[in-house]
Formats: C-alpha cells, sequence, structure tokens
C-alpha cells in the first residue's frame, strides 16, 4: 500500500480517512515498536500499528492529517521514518546498485567483535593461558567490543533515555557498562590491578572469589562476549525474518522487466513501468505475460502456477482474461493491456499478504502490553537481587552477577518476534499456494470454525454452464426465443447468463434498460419488448404473467434432474423455457471430505433450485442443503446457523454471496470470483479449487499455532530464566547467550512453516 501525502495516492476506504504507510529505522526491540505505536495513537484521530518485524507502520489518520506531521511525530520518539520509496526497476541500474551495496555493517561488527572476544575468553577462563600481566591484554582487546562493538545498544539506550524511555538495548547497555567498568575499578583500583590476579566468574553460588579481594574480580569477558551472544543473535534474526519475506519479494518480482508492444505494425521492446491500459503486447511461447489483459488474438496455454499454486495450464483464446506474470507455454498471444501497476491482480495480491503482515492478532496485542512494561520491571529486579544479595550476607561479586544477570537474560524481543515473523512465513508461504490471508485476526477465526457453507455455482461446480434444452410456447421460434433472452442477458455476469448467451450464436441484439435482479432474473427491452428473464414464481409474483399449458410441467421436470429453468417472458406470457445445467469440479468430493477431517460439517447453500441443489450435493458427498435462496436469504441462513450456536466459515465468488461472506465467522472468496466477494472475505483462494479452501485453513491453523508456540516460548522463557538470573545461579555469560538464543529460537520456528505443503497436487 503506497502512503498518502505529499501527492502519492491513499486508499479512501473510508469516508474522511485515508491509511498511511510508513518505513521505520532505529527499532531495535518490541519495546521501539511499542512506544513508537503509543506516540502515533496520541496524535488527534490517529490509529496506528507498528510492525517490528516488518518495520513498518500502518497508520489510519484523518485525511487533513499530514505525512509531515506523522514522520516528525516518530522523530520525535527517537527513530526514523519515511514514506517507502517506489521500487527500482528490476535490471535498472539503481537496482543493480543496490545489490552490490557495501557490506552489510552488522555482520562486520560480529566479526571483529568474535575475532577480539576469542582470546578474551580464553584468557579469563583458562587458567594455563593467564600470563603475567595478562589482564592488560584483555582490557586492551575488550574495549574495543564493549565499546564500539555494544555501540549500536549504548546509543539505542541512550536516545530511548533522552525520551524517558527503556527498552532491550536499555538493559543491554546497562549490564555490558556495568560488567567493563567494574573490570576498570578491579584492575586500576583494586586487587585485581595489584596483583594482576583474575578469578573466573563462578557458575554456580559457592564458587566465588575465595582468599582474594572483591575488587579483584574482572568481568571482560561478560561484557565482550554477551556483546558478541546478542550481534550474533541480531544478526542470525535479522537473516531469518529476510527469509520470511522472501516469498513475497519474490512474489513482487514475477513480472518482467520489458514487452514486446505492438504499436502502428510494428513491435519494439519497451520497459514494462512504461505500459498503458490499452496497450497491445505481444507475448511469444516461454515469455511472461507482462500486465494484466485480454486475449485479442491467438490461443495458447497459461501457466497460472504462481497464481494458483496448480501446475496444469490453462487453455486460452480471444477474449479471454490473463494475468500479469503467468507464463505464456503454448502459441503466440496479442494482448490488450487493461491494468497495469497497482491495478493488476500481481499487486493486489501483493497488497493483501502485506495487509496481513502488518497486522496483529489480539494474543500479539497481549504480548505488546506484557513488553511495554518489561524493561522497567526487569531493572527493578536486577536492583532487587543487588540489595537482596548484599542484605543477606552474599559477596559483592555475587550480588553484581545476579544483577548482570538479571539485566542480560530478560527478552522481550522473543514477545515481538512471536507473531510477525510467523505471519511472515505463513502469509508469504500462503502466497505461494494461491492462498493470500487478509489478517491475523482471521487465523484466530479458523481455530473455532465448526461449519462450512458453500455456495453451488463457481464454488463446488464449474459455473461454466451450458444450454440443456430450449423449450418454446405454441407459435415461438426457438431462433427467436434464444436470440432475445440473449439480448436480455448479455448486460449480466452470472453463468447462467453466460451460457445463454454462448448458446445463441448470432451477433447479440442490443437492449435497453437492463436491469439485474440479485437472484432471481433480469429485465431489459429488446426489440421494442419488454422481457423478464428468471425464476417463474418471480416472473408470476411480480410481473403477473400468464403460463401457457405444458411449460409449468417442463420446468419441474427440468429442475428435477438437477438443471436450472430459466423462464422467458415478454407481453405478460411466458414465451419459453431455457434449461442450463454445469457440473461438479473435479477434487470437490475430496474437498468435502477434507473439510469433515478438520472437523467442518459442510452445508450446501444456493440459489439454485432443490433438484439441482440435491444432485450435486449427493454427488459430493453433502447431507445438509439450503436451496431456492436469494442473496438475502444466504444472509439470513449464515446468521441462522450462528444463532444456533455454530462458527461459520462461508465460501463463495459471487456478488449475490458478498453479503453472507461479510456476516460468516470467517468468509472466504474463490479467487475467479468478482471483486465485491473477495473484498467481503478473510480468505481468498485465487485458484477455483475447493481442495485448496481446505489447505488454506489448515495453514491459517498452523500459523496461528506456530504463534502460540512462539508466545509460550517468549513467556516462559522469562518466567523461568528470571528467578534464575536473580537467585545468583546464571553466568552473565550463559546470560547472554539465552537471550540471543530465545529470539532466534522464535523466527527459526516460524521458519519451519515454509515447508507447509498443500494437499493439492
Amino acid at each position: 500500500m503506497t502512503a498518502v501525502g505529499q501527492g502519492a495516492p491513499g486508499n479512501q476506504d473510508r469516508a474522511g480517512r485515508h491509511d498511511v504507510e510508513l518505513d521505520l529505522t532505529g527499532m531495535t526491540c518490541a519495546s521501539c515498536a511499542n512506544r513508537i505505536e503509543r506516540k502515533l495513537n496520541r496524535m488527534d484521530g490517529v490509529t496506528a500499528s507498528v510492525n517490528y518485524a516488518t518495520e513498518k507502520a500502518r497508520v489510519e489518520a484523518p485525511e487533513h492529517t499530514d505525512v509531515a506531521a506523522l514522520i516528525a511525530t516518530v522523530e520525535a520518539a527517537g527513530y526514523g521514518a519515511s514514506v517507502p520509496a517506489p521500487p527500482a526497476p528490476r535490471g535498472s541500474e539503481d537496482s543493480a546498485a543496490g545489490a552490490a551495496a557495501a557490506p552489510d555493517p552488522l555482520r562486520r561488527r560480529l566479526v571483529l567483535t568474535t575475532l577480539l572476544t576469542v582470546p578474551v575468553v580464553a584468557l579469563s577462563m583458562i587458567p594455563a593461558l593467564q600470563f603475567p600481566n595478562w589482564q592488560w591484554l584483555a582490557l586492551a582487546l575488550a574495549a574495543p567490543v564493549a565499546v564500539w562493538g555494544a555501540w549500536p545498544f549504548h546509543r539505542a539506550a541512550w536516545t530511548n533515555a533522552r525520551h524517558g524511555a527503556a527498552t532491550m538495548d536499555t538493559l543491554i547497555s546497562v549490564g555490558v557498562i556495568a560488567a567493563f567498568g567494574w573490570s576498570l575499578y578491579a584492575l586500576f583500583f583494586g586487587a585485581a590491578g595489584d596483583r594482576g590476579m583474575h578469578m573466573t566468574f563462578a557458575l554456580t553460588v559457592g564458587q566465588g572469589a575465595t582468599g582474594h579481594d572483591a575488587a579483584g574480580e574482572l568481568y571482560l569477558e561478560v561484557a565482550t562476549a554477551v556483546t558478541v551472544f546478542i550481534l550474533a543473535g541480531r544478526f542470525i534474526e535479522a537473516r531469518a525474518k529476510d527469509s520470511s519475506g522472501a516469498a513475497l519479494r519474490a512474489l513482487l518480482e514475477l513480472t518482467p522487466t520489458d514487452a514486446t508492444v505492438l504499436r502502428d505494425g510494428t513491435e519494439r521492446r519497451e520497459p514494462v513501468s512504461g505500459l498503458q491500459s490499452g496497450d497491445v503486447v505481444v507475448v511469444r511461447p516461454g515469455e511472461a505475460i507482462p500486465s494484466d489483459g485480454v486475449v485479442r488474438q491467438g490461443t495458447s496455454a497459461v501457466d497460472l502456477s504462481m497464481l494458483t499454486g496448480e501446475s496444469i495450464p490453462v487453455e486460452v483464446a480471444v477474449g479471454d482474461r490473463v494475468v500479469g506474470a503467468t507464463i505464456n507455454v503454448g502459441g503466440r498471444l496479442v494482448v490488450e493491456v487493461t491494468g497495469v501497476g497497482a491495478d493488476t491482480e500481481l499487486a493486489r495480491m501483493a497488497r493483501l499478504v502485506e495487509d496481513a503482515q502488518t497486522g496483529k492478532a489480539d494474543v500479539q496485542r497481549l504480548a505488546d502490553r506484557v513488553s511495554a512494561v518489561f524493561v522497567p520491571v526487569v531493572i527493578g529486579l536486577a536492583v532487587v537481587a543487588l540489595v537482596g544479595w548484599l542484605l543477606v550476607g552474599g559477596s559483592v561479586e555475587q550480588a553484581f552477577g545476579a544483577a548482570v544477570a538479571t539485566l542480560i537474560i530478560a527478552c522481550p524481543c522473543a514477545l515481538g518476534l512471536a507473531t510477525p515473523t510467523a505471519l511472515l512465513v505463513g502469509t508469504g508461504r500462503g502466497s505461494q499456494l494461491g492462498i493470500l490471508i487478509r489478517g491475523p485476526q482471521v487465523l484466530e477465526r479458523t481455530r473455532t470454525v465448526d461449519t462450512v457453507v458453500l455456495d453451488k455455482t463457481g464454488t463446488v461446480t464449474t459455473g461454466v454452464m451450458s444450454v440443456r434444452a430450449v423449450v418454446v410456447a405454441d407459435g415461438v421460434d426457438r431462433a427467436e426465443l434464444l436470440a432475445v433472452v440473449a439480448a436480455a442477458e448479455h448486460g449480466s455476469e452470472h453463468p447462467i447468463a453466460r451460457a445463454i448467451v454462448a448458446a445463441a450464436h448470432a451477433p447479440v441484439m442490443p437492449a435497453d434498460a437492463f436491469a439485474a435482479h440479485a437472484g432471481v432474473g433480469v429485465t431489459a427491452v429488446v426489440d421494442g419488448r419488454a422481457v423478464q428473464v428468471g425464476r417463474l414464481t418471480w416472473l408470476v409474483d411480480e410481473w403477473a404473467v400468464t403460463v401457457p399449458d405444458g411449460l409449468e410441467a417442463r420446468i419441474t421436470e427440468s429442475e428435477a434432474s438437477g438443471s436450472t429453468a430459466v423462464a422467458v417472458a415478454w407481453d405478460g406470457s411466458v414465451r419459453g423455457v431455457v434449461s442450463v445445467g454445469d457440473t461438479v469440479k473435479d477434487g470437490a468430493a475430496a474437498a468435502i471430505r477434507a473439510f469433515r477431517s478438520l472437523g467442518l460439517a459442510p452445508v450446501l447453500l444456493t440459489g439454485d433450485n432443490a433438484g439441482a441443489a440435491h444432485r450435486v450435493a449427493d454427488e459430493v458427498g453433502i447431507d445438509r442443503v439450503v436451496a431456492g435462496v436469494t442473496p438475502r436469504g444466504k444472509l439470513d441462513t449464515v446468521r441462522a446457523l450462528q444463532a444456533e450456536g455454530h462458527v461459520v466459515a462461508m465460501v463463495g465468488d459471487g456478488v449475490n454471496d458478498a453479503a453472507a461472506l461479510a456476516a460468516a465467522d470467517l468468509g472466504i472468496a474463490m479467487g475467479g470470483g468478482t471483486d465485491a466477494a473477495i473484498a467481503a472475505s478473510d480468505l481468498t483462494v485465487v485458484s477455483g479449487d475447493l481442495r485448496v479452501v481446505a489447505d488454506a485453513i489448515r495453514l491459517a491453523r498452523a500459523t496461528l499455532g506456530t504463534i502460540r508456540g512462539n508466545l509460550f516460548w517468549a513467556f516462559a522463557y522469562n518466567v523461568a530464566a528470571l528467578p534464575i538470573a536473580m537467585l545468583g545461579l546464571l553466568n552473565p555469560l550463559f546470560a547472554g547467550a539465552a537471550m540471543a538464543l530465545s529470539s532466534v529460537f522464535v523466527v527459526t520456528n516460524s521458519l519451519r512453516l515454509r515447508r507447509f505443503r498443500g494437499r493439492v497436487a
């Protein structure tokens, strides 16, 4: 999503409000994200959500709010913010320069500090290596680590302190400074400097500095090793987070850099970024389609795997819609561009994935509240440990060691990373499988869903209908009837209408005053006649038409056989009946079995007649059928199921499903459906395969399970580690390593979602 203001287009979804996205810099832990979020939310009318893992802020603000004011608020909190820059075209010099950027500063800092730290730890921990005055060499090696190596933590701690805040960096900085400062005191003013003695830090209580002055205890290895451990943890965390967003980046990079544009009969290669709607492009076999469009010449097969996750190519011909970044694997195509840039299907997928990754689940909000007060509490506990040890008669080094370990062991970073990293990986993996999750709240709903309501046409069945029979009243010509009904239905998007128009073959006559009556039929003026097409009951009740003898019986027979009977009337009388039917999708029965294995009871819901509905239900194995309902009836059915105590998932693809999708606890849209259905849904399955819906629920549940596992570990780790550190049972060295590893564990646990496999071959 692009930022609003300063000339950038906004998302005007709510009257008088707009969405702004900001790139953030300077965040080092979850507490930083919470601080920025609180500052932004204090602005008048502003609602902000800050994601530590993606380093982005999503802000909903009044339309008059200037982006500069939002950026200033972030900067006042001690961090950086900017409007996301448009990506440089792939293959450009700017893009290449970015790829060949200077070495990662975090990597360089980690390598150099590690080289300096290894001899310090070896000298401090291995008596055989300790030569006369070795401690001064250790100090010379440790000083750059404690100052330059830990500088990012010191700088962040100072910045936050100036704003009256404390973060994870505060704990690290205070711990490192305390260990290094104590060592300096011991060297210059204590027994360590006088006698050249160093007492290796006790691993457990009781292994103290027996026989030596407390001031002779050095902690240089603690100051250096903790810095290295935490830098290593940040480095691994950054690499893992980078991997977790790889799926989305791969999605965005699928679009080719240039295209063959046909202008005045001449083909020329031009950058895709310069394409406009209405341009005509040539796509040869093996090339990627440069942007969304409609086929104007040629037939071919198109590999939609990047969009749907399915490897079987789809045949396309003149008039068919094609999607940018899909691969032409057959013949030469001439395509008229209909969507470019942010208006393409690929861009829409990317926006949905980014929106999901930026949001927060309720479980994460609890973690945010904890981490917001966590650092001050830990500092207080460290003081309690220090004073407590001194009060009970412990040595100074025991008290100091317990306090430093308490400072270092705490890890709110793991709490902050628990949800966003799992979302990054889960939603990214979903995009590869053709599953788009709208937000983290969706994941929580999938856990409790027990009923799945399925629209019939286009969801369980192919939705590609064909005319099975045409019955006309006495004195009516069959060709004339088809021509009139095709003209009336030409303005409708419904599959039945498309089947009737296709069956007419001849050029469609013009029609005036077209009106669609959702769920029941259409009306139009064709060749001077007011024509009504739709359900017989609607024609009789609303238009008071008469039904010739025999036609009503034919309608009953047609519906009993599973077809949909469309009555056609003009001049107050039904002139004929067109029977239309479609077929069950491949894999629909397997999908129903998968739903049952997930604990979901399937319900077939359709505006079609009972005969057609029950025929489809019997074929796929659905027991409960609700047929002959209007869009309002679909909504009422969903609400009735909810009133019975069920948690309902609704799967649909049409405009008439939008209300039911929005009302359901979990709305799932088939990607081949209308924009209204997709906008009203929580999950979008890009392919038309119903089995992928089951995969979507499995993926959502797996992602939620990973989030809960991460949060449990993060909470349990701190609850268990803090008392151990306060009791002096934990070496600060090990505390630093454990703190770094806790964040790494959370991120790598989330990365397991990349191995999720759908059941669709």
